[in-house]
This record gives C-alpha cells, structure tokens and sequence, in this order.
C-alpha cells in the first residue's frame, strides 16, 4: 500500500478539528446551525492555513448522507464523505484555477450549473486558487454568481485576494485565515509525533514551528522530511542539517564579532558561512533576524510572546545584546534590510557583504557632545576628522593595575576586577571573559573553565580569537608571563551585569553605546533651543548630521542646571 504523508493523514475531518481557524469554523458552524449558508464564499489567506480543508468540512456537513439536512458533524463514513476527502466526489468538483482560468473553462461550469446533484443535496464548486482566472472569466462568472440555482454552492480559495475583482468579491462572504501561531502549530507536532510514537528532543518543536513560518502545511511537510531522514531521537541538529540552516554558534560568532569591533573575525565567520552553503542574502536575512530578536529583548524582555527562542538562544542573545541598544539595533536593521534589496542585483555580493558587516563591526561609538564641540572649536578637530574613529566619552577610564598575587587563590579572589581591567582595552572581553572560571596556574599556564552551555561556548570561542590580547594584559597585571589555556566544563558561568555610559550628553555617529534614560522630554520651544545652540550648530554642520531625538537629562554635580541630550545620526 502507498504511503500517505502526515500532512494528508492527520488533515482536519470536521470543523471542531480545525487548527487555528477558530473563528471562520465557529461562524460557519453557526450559518450551518440556522439555516444561513451562503450561495457563495472567498477563502482568504497565505498557504497551508486550512483553506481547502475548511471548503472541504464544510462540503462534507452540507452533503453527509447520514443526516437528514446540512449537520455540524458528518458521519465521514458515507460515499459523500469518503469521496470528498479524497478529492473525487462526482457533486463535489474541485477545481484548479490555474489550469483552468480561461473563459471556455467557465462557460463549460456555467453549462453544467443547472443540472442537479447525482445523490447529494448540493452541488459545490471548490475553486483553489480562483485568483489566476483571467479577468473575461471572471466577468463570466458574474450573473451565475449573483443569482445561482438553489442546489449549488461556490467556494473560491486564494493566496492573493487584490487580485479577484471587487464585483466577485462583492458577492461572496469573505473569511480571512490567519497565520497560525507558532504555540498552536506546536502543540499540533507534539501530538503527531506522540501518535506515530517518535522520540524527539524538547527544542525541536520550536525550530519546526519557527521554519513553518505559519503554514500548517509546511510544519508538516518538514516533520515527514525529518522522521524520513533523521534517526531517532529527533532534533534540531538533524533539522538545521536537512533544511541547511548554519551552525548557530557561527551566526552568534558574527554578532559577537560585530558588537566587539573585531575585523578579523568579522570576515573569517562570513568564510565559514559561505563556505558552509550560505549565500550573501541568506547571511543578511540571518543578521536581521537575530538583530530583531536581539530588539525584543531589549524592548519587551525575555518572556515577550514575540520572541520565538528556545531558552539556550535566549541566553545566548541576551549577552550580546547587552553589547547595543535600541537605536543601534533599530538603525542597524535599517542598514541591514537595504543592503538585502542591494545583494539581489549585485554582481558582487560577497565584497559588498563584507564591507557592510565592516562597517557596522568598525561604526563609532558616543563621544561627548560638549568635549566634541570644544574639540571642533580649537581647531583641533575639522569636520572630516570627525567622522574618523573617536575615543568614546563613554568608555572606563583607565585604573591603575590592581596588584595581584601570582597563585591561584588570589586570581580567583581578584578575578572579576582582573577580567575588567582586560576588558578596558577590548569592549567583547569585557562582556566574555569574567563567564571564565580560574581553576589551574601552574607552570604560568592559567587554565579558564567555561560552561558547555550555548552562552558559555560562545564566550570560550570570543576569548579565543583574543588569547593574545588576554595573555598580554594578565601579564602585566600579574607581574610575570602567563599563557592562556581554555577548557569546557559543566559549570555555568554567570551572566555579567549591563555596563552604562558615564557621559549624559553623547552624539550617536552610527552604533551608540548604551547610556542612561533622560529625565524628561523637551517641548517645541525647548527643542528649537537646543538647535539654535552654537555648540550644537557647529557640531551638526561639522558631522554633517541630522537631528533625529532630543531629550533632557540631568548634568552631573559639577554641572550647572540642565541640558539637552542631543542623538545624532549620520546620514
């Protein structure tokens, strides 16, 4: 016997099996309920939601020929139900839109229109796709539409309802499908691999239901391609293999290397990403989507019911994302999704990639606004020098080397101040290195733990890159020659604290550091004097910027009053 496929075997029978179109089957069961059917209707609705199989329940309710009239529960046993479902019911005709739009195609449906069912109550036309008819088909279609015999019932289904004519629309009742939610499609699979009894791991349910992108349809069509080629038990590893997604550590490598301004890295994850299959447009459709998950948490939290992460990603994203803040990330994205549109058509998409990601791993940081304008006003700064690499306002200031001991005991004492002062001369050892864990000095080989979670080898990984760097500043700060080496161990390191800027009045010239939250907004009047400032005016025309924010925040103890806090960005 031929196998059936999980997407036709577990397709919804009745309306109460329905996934996900709660409200088009409760309005159809109550028309069904009282007597109100229409002659005719539109299925609304991107692909695999349920629209055939909505038109399909409900030509089953109103031909079951074990009930007396149209029931809200066909026996699906009878020859009406059975032959429906499989699609070759002889008062049930399906038929395809798109090789079958043309006007002979309906005037032959029109001709056959008038003759009553074989056995059924009801002839019902399923139209799938109705949209590819051509516009004289439709116009075809109009009077028999309007005003059809008593026995027969249309249902048209569509991806892309603006291109049915409003006349046809005007004369259907419409029912748009939803996307279905990732939490719905997800219980779905869980039942489905209980009922076919396949082993599967946790986080696979959240990848399927993430790539099913809403389909129902596709969610299924993914699992039946899993169960196919993978081995029991099912996982995310097996998935992300079969449908070719790249290894996620890559992709967290390319953010880490991005939020800690490290060229080198920048471009040798790329190689690892092209050389794995990726092209340009799906590396950039990556960036986007992590920099949007990587959004939403710093906007809504961990628990926002629009982040789609197993809990091992959110950690992993939560010790990046303290690396940015909301408008870098928002004007990161905005960069991100033209380059996208650019790749297309580019003949070298590869270098332009590159040059993007450079230039987002190498964009300035905030630089006080009145240290900028002094700056500008000595002469010790022209307009062109400015969009130059700038010290941040807002970086640590240098502390003097805390003297530490060269043993074991008193590093894992001063450890967190040792990884600070390593962390001063590169911003993503100051995020990655305290995650490490001193357990060994001996022979002036310090030995770091990280954990085998997700976050811990994504931190193992970044101080790699910067051995060098780490060996060379542990050196100073202990007196005497170490060398670095990094293992993996079931500890956890925990998450390091966000930093915040100290400076309260920075322009932003491309990917700002985080800083306080103001004080209070400015009105209109507040803002144009913030504008008309000279300070302010010879800053703007210096950067050659646009104003886009202008908030108040309060001076530090030395100041005087308030200020306005003045965001830029480049243009």
């Amino acid at each position: 016997m031929a196998y059936t496929v999980i997407a036709r075997r577990y397709r919804s029978q009745t309306f109460d099996e329905v996934v996900g179109q709660d409200a088009v089957a409760r309005t159809l069961k109550n028309a069904i309920e009282m007597g109100r059917v229409a002659h005719a209707y539109l299925f609304c609705g991107t692909r695999g939601v349920g629209k055939t199989t909505m038109a399909r329940v409900l030509a089953k309710s109103m031909n079951c020929l074990e009930a007396d009239g149209p029931t809200l529960t066909p026996c699906l046993k009878c020859d009406s139900c059975v032959s429906v479902n499989a699609g070759e019911d002889i008062d049930v005709i399906e038929i395809d839109g798109a090789s079958n739009r043309g006007i002979d195609n309906i005037r032959e449906l029109i001709q056959n229109v008038i003759y009553r069912p074989a056995r059924a109550r009801f002839k019902i036309y399923i139209i799938d796709e109705v949209h590819m008819l051509t516009k004289e088909a439709f116009n075809a279609l109009l009077k028999i539409l309007e005003e059809p015999p008593e026995h027969v019932k249309f249902i048209f289904a569509t991806t892309e309802p603006n291109k049915v004519l409003a006349t046809i629309q005007s004369r259907c009742q419409r029912f748009d499908f939803q996307s279905i939610s990732v939490e719905v499609i997800g219980r779905q699979l869980e039942m489905i691999l209980g009922d076919e009894k396949i082993e599967f791991e946790k986080d696979l349910i959240i990848h399927l239901s993430r790539l099913a992108n809403g389909s129902m349809r596709d969610a299924l069509s993914l699992l039946d391609q899993l169960i196919s080629a993978g081995s029991q038990p099912l996982s995310s590893a097996h998935l992300n293999e079969l449908v070719g997604v790249p290894d996620r550590q890559k992709v967290m490598s390319l953010l880490a290397a991005i939020a800690g301004h490290d060229a080198a890295a920048v471009l040798d994850v790329i190689d690892q990403l092209i050389n794995s299959g990726q092209t340009s447009g799906q590396i950039c459709d990556l960036l986007i989507q992590n920099m949007r998950d990587m959004m939403v948490l710093q906007s809504a939290g961990a628990d926002s019911k629009v982040l789609i992460l197993t809990d091992e990603e959110k950690e992993q994203l939560q010790q990046v994302a303290q690396c940015f803040d909301i408008a870098a990330l928002v004007y990161n994205i905005t960069a991100l999704e033209k380059l996208r549109w650019t790749l297309r058509t580019s003949e070298t998409s590869r270098t332009l990639l590159e040059a993007s990601f450079l230039r987002l791993a190498l964009s300035e940081h905030f630089i006080g606004l009145d240290r900028l304008s002094a700056q500008l006003a000595g002469g010790q700064m022209t307009g062109s020098a400015v969009k130059k690499k700038l010290t941040p306002a807002t970086a640590a200031k240098s502390a003097s080397p805390q003297v530490v001991s060269a043993d074991i005991g008193s590093i894992q004492s001063s450890w967190k101040s040792l990884a600070a002062q390593c962390g001063q001369s590169e911003a993503s050892l100051a995020q990655f290195l305290p995650q490490g864990r001193p357990v060994h000095f001996e022979n002036s080989t310090l030995t770091l733990s990280f954990g085998t979670d997700g976050s811990g080898q994504l931190a193992k990984s970044m101080c790699q890159r910067k051995l060098a760097v780490i060996q060379e500043s542990l050196s100073r700060l202990l007196s005497t020659d170490v060398k670095l080496c990094l293992e993996s161990t079931e500890a956890k390191p925990a998450s390091p604290k966000k930093k915040t800027p100290d400076s309260p009045l920075s322009v932003s010239t491309a990917t700002p550091d985080p800083r306080p939250a103001p004080a209070a907004g400015v009105n209109r009047a507040q803002r144009q004097q913030a504008l008309n400032d000279p300070a302010v005016q010879m800053v703007l025309k210096g950067l050659d910027a646009t104003p886009v924010e202008i908030q108040k925040v309060e001076i530090p103890p030395d100041g005087d009053d308030e200020q306005m806090l003045l965001e830029q960005e480049t243009e």
